[in-house]
């Protein structure tokens, strides 16, 4: 069923790997023309024009853009309890591992009577975007709802595509996972549109006010990526996210039941997720392929799991040894990396590349999805090789306070001007002459 890419034999440059290795994506330009005119409208019309859009798109138009608060109460007062349990399971966990990830201010002193400190502030206020879709996903409400709050956030808001089923607010499980973290702001819009509306506000159906954001994160389809380009001048974004994908770094040591089930299970997402195998044994590429075939015909999404298992983006890489196994997931730079090799932990600590690694026969993906307390934001389309995943750090702005006294500033003062001359931009300098102006000989 999977493609092989076979580079046994050869030594290929970086620049050969990214070219060789399946990778599928979506063209963002490609749906700009559609989407600008949705965001511009938005931007002039406010939540009138992103409820229009709504009712094209989603074919149901909420009473009000706002979800009502006893809507989301009763959510939650319905949610199945063994479902609630897991939630809460999956808070906890999060809240542990990005509570560790605070930054404190630092104090620098540079010389005598001049520091420079670092504080983290937390973003004002932000949108936390969690898509609809071929799946429910409360466990994406997790994972932008707690960094946020644990970076302190003080003004938070979820957007959510609303859904005819559910007399047009988001599906019920998203608001009571909401409920469940304390968010009392929730919008019954998604899309391109809900991007916009979040990233210049407007007014509610009632006349109150729905308040624009500093920063928007939240993985989307290609439209609402394409919205998030358009108002990132606007706003801040954490990412413009690409398709799903694994990358899987195994040996013949590793259970081929194992392997498959982990490439079906982010196949499952969408036809366009990618699902790759990194090995060094042909033979175990057999049996990976062989079970590939027996647990996809079972599986409850069997024909979209064969598209995305069948695609350019998905397929085996056959190297010659672990070293060239290396090299490979670092040039590809996957989104979730799992290490299923001897002696796993040390080979993990060698990637480079990576949203987030996985290690061992016990830690899959889908336990980084929901359980593990990581965060499942992660970046996509290789662009792990420069960027992390969703956290605290996310949501804190870093500001430099520089506190000189005079005899500080005097000590550096030309070393200052003279930097300012070599640069020509002579009025620089002046700023610090006029401080010390018989010192410069000037009135």
């Amino acid at each position: 069923m999977l493609s092989r890419t076979d580079l046994r034999g050869s030594t290929p440059t970086l620049a050969q790997l990214r070219r060789a290795l399946p990778r599928g994506g979506t063209d963002v330009n490609s749906v700009l023309p559609t989407v600008t005119p949705v965001v511009e409208d938005i931007a002039a019309h406010g939540s009138s024009a992103a409820l229009d859009y709504g009712e094209k798109f989603d074919h149901v138009r909420p009473t009000s853009v706002r979800v009502p608060a006893d809507v989301v109460a009763a959510a939650l007062d319905n949610l199945a309890p063994d479902v609630a349990d897991a939630l809460r399971e999956s808070i906890s966990r999060a809240r542990k591992v990005h509570a560790d990830q605070r930054r404190s201010t630092t104090r620098t002193q540079v010389v005598p009577g001049g520091a420079v400190s670092e504080k983290w502030i937390p973003v004002r206020r932000v949108g936390l975007y969690v898509p609809g879709g071929n799946a429910v996903y409360p466990s994406s409400v997790v994972m932008n709802v707690v960094p946020a709050q644990e970076a302190g956030v003080a003004s938070l808001v979820v957007a959510s595509p609303p859904q005819a089923a559910f007399g047009g607010w988001p599906h019920p499980t998203i608001l009571a996972a909401c409920a469940l973290l304390g968010v009392d702001e929730v919008w019954a819009v998604g899309g391109a549109q809900g991007i916009a509306l979040l990233a210049y506000g407007g007014e509610d159906t009632d006349g109150s006010t729905l308040d624009p954001v500093d920063l928007i994160t939240g993985p989307g389809n290609i439209f609402v990526t394409a919205a998030k380009r358009l108002v990132r001048s606007v706003v801040g974004i954490d990412s413009e996210a690409g398709p799903t994908e694994i990358a899987i770094l195994a040996d013949d040591s590793a259970d081929p039941a194992h392997v498959a089930a982990d490439l079906i299970s982010q196949a499952e997402h969408d036809v366009i997720a990618a699902s790759v195998l990194v090995t060094d044994s042909a033979a175990f590429a057999d049996a990976v392929d062989a079970e590939v075939e027996k647990q996809s015909a079972v599986t409850k999404h069997t024909e979209r799991v064969n598209e995305a298992l069948t695609g350019a983006q998905s397929g085996v890489v056959l190297v010659d040894d672990l070293d060239a196994g290396i090299a490979v997931v670092d040039a590809y730079a996957a989104e979730h990396l799992e290490i299923q090799t001897r002696d796993a932990a040390a080979v993990a600590e060698r990637i480079t590349n990576a949203g987030a690694i996985f290690v061992g026969a016990y830690s899959p993906v889908s336990l980084g999805d929901y359980c593990a307390g990581s965060n499942h934001v992660l970046p996509t389309s290789g662009s792990a090789r420069h960027a992390s995943g969703l956290s605290v750090q996310t949501f804190l702005k870093g500001v430099h306070v520089i506190d000189y006294d005079e005899a500080a500033l005097k000590d550096v003062a030309a070393a200052v001007i003279t930097l300012a001359d070599a640069e020509d931009l002579p009025a620089h300098g002046d700023a610090v002459k006029r401080r010390f102006a018989a010192q410069f000989g000037l009135s």
